[in-house]
């Protein structure tokens, strides 16, 4: 189940997120490469898109793209880009078969809960189109807990990631180390892995 206090944090500070993306976002020195392993013109899905700055840097390079976010307010934003189809949407909503060339998952997915994470992950390597392109950002560290404004973070370690995503048949991993600032100020490590369906 999507944990109601995160959501309403990011309605809440949609616009202040925003901004901080702006100053320090970490996955973007990933994005071209997640466009470029991704098939020209395909179709992707940006996963807990926020406020839809990746989304939009995707549509610029030709790319089709859909983002969606639990937040209505991140939704809202993410949709004033041009070529963006920005959806509201929980985790647990993302389903079909063979649907896109590539899914971008930046950050969003380490508010699921442990006992959800798996299925998540089974579901979107099922939308995945065999062989596209999987990018995945997740914070270091180990248990769950919340952050000082509320939200609920769920912990892993790199190699109970790469176990997760093997599982869930995601294969080819190629992992990035960085440490950045978030919403609430914090200094955190994290890894960021491009995989393959």
């Amino acid at each position: 189940m999507p944990d109601p206090q995160t959501i309403r944090v990011y309605d809440a500070r949609a616009a202040e997120y925003a901004a901080v993306n702006v100053k320090d976002n970490s996955s973007e020195a990933q994005l071209p490469g997640f466009i470029q392993a991704c098939l020209p013109g395909g179709h992707v899905l940006d996963l807990g898109c926020g406020p839809g700055a990746s989304a939009a840097m995707m549509a610029q390079a030709g790319l089709t793209v859909d983002a969606s976010d639990a937040s209505g307010e991140m939704v809202a934003l993410a949709a004033r880009h041009p070529g963006v189809n920005a959806f509201q949407a929980l985790f647990s909503n993302i389903s079909g078969h063979n649907i896109y060339d590539g899914i971008w998952a930046s950050f969003c997915l380490l508010h699921a809960p442990r006992a959800d994470f798996p299925d998540h992950l089974a579901a979107l390597h099922k939308a995945l189109k065999p062989g596209g392109a999987f990018y995945i950002g997740m914070k270091l560290g180990t248990g769950e807990v919340r952050d000082s404004i509320g939200r609920l973070y769920t912990y892993y370690t790199t190699k109970e990631l790469d176990s997760h995503l093997t599982q869930a048949g995601f294969n080819n991993f190629h992992h990035l180390f960085g440490r950045s600032k978030g919403l609430d100020g914090e200094m955190s490590d994290y890894v960021a892995i491009l995989a393959h369906g």
